[in-house]
């Protein structure tokens, strides 16, 4: 069972800089609601503009009052130290709920404290103004999830408290916006006919998956946005920079890489999750979040002309058959369910609850 995370902004609170009302729920993955909400909505069409990201519950907050609660991001050590967080009680995460005696450890990776082009400045450094919830020159610090609170000069988790002050591993402080492409095929037969899973009679489904070399994770071939740049850039450059090593090719197998790119890329595609995401690098001060796009090669043509290859953070990358038994870096498995219920695509031998209208 994973969890997610999402902030819920109150309708109408003064101050909302100091305050936000937040009512949380924990909600499962197979939840009905969820579930039937996807059910419902109409099949996929070729419109550019048929996206579905507003169903997603972090994205419907005030229609639902629900607010999901992290789980990884309160985890230790703290990946690629020994640091152990303060613990955080379940009870205890939300920030509405008074906890005098909070002390969380303070911990910024060395690697970020070095000053890389892609990380901010400490907070009190002579010259570093950030301008939280907003655009910041071509850093974009608005969160995907609405307004977040500032305490001390400090960006606050809008999710609720982890354990550790700080950014960890994570150059900006606040929001560090990620882009997630999933790249889909349905798994085929020696003669080119879909393969259905034998229990539930629906078509299996597959995706480009790499295995992490940080943490030897499998997980979406995804990476940061750079300043500036657009998410549709950052899917297509991560997806050819991680799976496909488009950074060791020459200029003419880049050029021809590149023409394939465009190809998969300009297909019809929707927006499985814009928001918060349950990573284990969060902390109190610093938080990932991303956009997932599912980009489908119906044919599976334009992927047999894009062999797979290992590249930048990459240690693996294969095709991975989806159901409920993947388990996947930070929320992933979470990202891919919801492509498998958007195509029809089997997940579980399990059906779930009915939906009743």
């Amino acid at each position: 069972m994973l969890r997610l995370t999402g902030a819920l902004r109150a309708a109408a609170v003064p101050g909302l800089a100091q305050a936000v009302a937040v009512f949380s729920f924990a909600v499962a993955l197979s939840s009905q609601p969820a579930r039937c909400a996807l059910r419902r909505h109409p099949s996929l069409s070729n419109s550019s503009g048929n996206r579905w990201s507003h169903l997603h519950p972090v994205n419907m907050f005030n229609s639902y009052n629900v607010k999901f609660s992290h789980s990884k991001a309160l985890t230790s050590p703290y990946p690629g130290s020994h640091v152990e967080r303060s613990q955080v009680p379940e009870d205890k995460v939300g920030w509405l709920i008074e906890w005098k005696d909070y002390n969380p450890v303070e911990y910024t990776a060395m690697s970020v404290l070095a000053g890389p082009s892609w990380a901010d400045p400490q907070i009190n450094d002579k010259g570093f103004s950030p301008k939280f919830n907003e655009r910041d020159g071509e850093v974009e610090r608005k969160s995907l999830n609405g307004v977040y609170v500032v305490e001390n000069g400090r960006p606050r988790n809008p999710v609720g408290r982890t354990g550790l002050i700080g950014r960890g591993l994570l150059g900006r402080w606040g929001p560090n916006h990620a882009a997630d492409p999933v790249v889909t095929r349905w798994k085929r037969d020696g003669s080119g006919n879909k393969i259905a899973h034998p229990v539930t009679g629906k078509n299996i489904l597959q995706f480009v998956a790499i295995k992490r070399r940080d943490c030897g994770e499998w997980a979406i071939p995804g990476g940061m946005v750079d300043p500036g740049e657009k998410i549709s850039a950052t899917l297509k450059r991560e997806f050819g920079e991680e799976a496909l090593n488009s950074l060791q090719k020459s200029p003419e197998e880049k050029a021809e890489l590149e023409k394939q790119l465009h190809k998969l890329f300009s297909q019809e595609h929707f927006v499985v999750y814009r928001g918060y995401v349950d990573d284990p690098r969060n902390t109190d001060n610093a938080w990932m979040e991303t956009e997932a796009v599912n980009y489908h090669d119906e044919t599976g043509e334009t992927m047999d002309n894009l062999p797979l290859e290992a590249g930048d953070d990459a240690g693996v990358v294969k095709w991975i058959d989806i159901s409920e038994k993947l388990k996947l870096y930070a929320s992933h498995s979470y990202f891919i369910k919801l492509v498998t219920e958007r195509r029809g695509a089997h997940w579980s031998e399990d059906p779930g609850p009915e939906c009743h209208e």
